[in-house]
């Protein structure tokens, strides 16, 4: 068993796999999990769609230029976005058309009619909306899988059951102690960790940069008419649900961001309730009968936005983090810019300024 590599990945979910089969064929790299199989947290438990204007506008670059490889790879299916807004909204709807038409997204602001025709079933005091067309659908598990193939077919090695125990640093680079008893060195330790990440930046001695975890629920409904297949991912403009439809059920959120300690999160039956409540509020359908329910942890830096980069203290320590709710639809981009800033190469067509850990140093 190989026990020294170039690069060590903390974090096996997609943010980890992604980076791991860019790295791949350019250095030695080992992947290491905590959980029995990757993707077991956020990963595995999201709702993932691709939309453009979710994340905020600092954010939808990384999204924009990952569209194209998502599209590639098979794993888009045509949803469009419906962002409604309230009778006294129309600002916050003209708002957020404008914000993210300057920014080259597809909008088209409709008027009560216009959103009224593709939410069946529409309560009154929804007066206006942002319809994003561009929005899809992603088949979240096989993005994970084709990543994690891409990775061992350059030879990255992947270990579950292996959690970080211990982080050692020496002029040599790193020797790391592992939940399944073995040793490990490498020159540069990458931290993937998601929810976990402050906490292996601690083990490491590396300062904590404050990216937190938050709970997000989602519950799959049965509802007592037909659920369209053709409608639209709908949100609102100040953030309160989202629902979609999943196989002729919904798939429903209150977009509850809970904090919480990294840990493997359950849903919470006031949150369930609570997003029942709001779409009620939204639509006249009956809820028959709630199906599943899950919660996964989403982890923001304080200014929302993800982390890439060396640490400013530690040269051999490098920052994937951070990635909030936008992780999966801005993979493909987040591990070119990633494994470029390792390698020290010029990567896609994203700056990453405003990503770098240097943003947290105070002076």
């Amino acid at each position: 068993m190989q026990t020294r590599f170039d690069i060590i990945v903390v974090g096996a979910g997609m943010a980890g796999a992604s980076l791991a089969a860019r790295l791949g064929g350019k250095a030695s790299v080992l992947v290491i999990e905590a959980e029995e199989h990757p993707g077991y947290h956020a990963t595995g438990r999201s709702a993932a769609f691709w939309t453009e204007s979710y994340g905020g506008p600092r954010v939808q670059p990384l999204t924009a230029a990952s569209g194209a490889e998502l599209r590639a790879l098979g794993v888009l299916a045509p949803r469009s976005a419906l962002t409604l807004g309230r009778t006294g909204e129309q600002a916050d709807v003209e708002r957020f058309a404008r914000v993210y038409g300057d920014l080259g997204v597809e909008v088209h602001v409709l008027d009560r009619a216009g959103i009224a025709a593709r939410v069946p079933g529409l309560r009154g005091g929804w007066a206006s909306g942002v319809l994003e067309p561009s929005t899809c659908d992603i088949d979240v598990a096989t993005l994970h899988q084709h990543y994690l193939a891409a990775a061992r077919r350059e030879g990255v090695e992947i270990r579950c059951r292996a959690g970080l125990r211990r982080a050692t640093r020496s002029a040599q680079g790193w020797l790391l102690a592992l939940a399944d008893g073995t040793e490990v060195t490498c020159d540069v330790l990458v931290n993937a960790a998601g929810a976990w990440a402050d906490p292996v930046a601690r083990l490491a001695g590396a300062r904590p940069l404050g990216i937190a975890p938050y709970r997000r629920t989602v519950a799959q409904l049965a509802v007592g008419r037909p659920v369209p297949g053709d409608l639209p991912l709908v949100l609102d403009v100040g953030e309160t649900f989202y629902f979609k439809p999943e196989h002729g059920r919904l798939w429903l959120s209150p977009h509850d961001e809970t904090p919480s300690v990294a840990c493997d999160a359950a849903p919470e039956e006031i949150d369930v309730a609570l997003a029942i409540d709001r779409l009620e509020n939204v639509v006249d359908w009956p809820v028959e009968r709630v199906e599943h329910r899950w919660a996964g942890l989403r982890s923001f830096a304080p200014d929302r936005l993800p982390v890439y980069g060396f640490d400013p203290a530690d040269p051999a320590f490098f920052w994937f983090a951070g990635q909030g709710g936008f992780g999966i639809q801005t993979a493909p981009a987040a591990a070119v810019l990633g494994a470029a800033l390792l390698l020290g190469e010029k990567g896609g067509d994203v700056d990453p300024a405003p990503y770098v850990p240097d943003r947290f140093v105070t002076v």
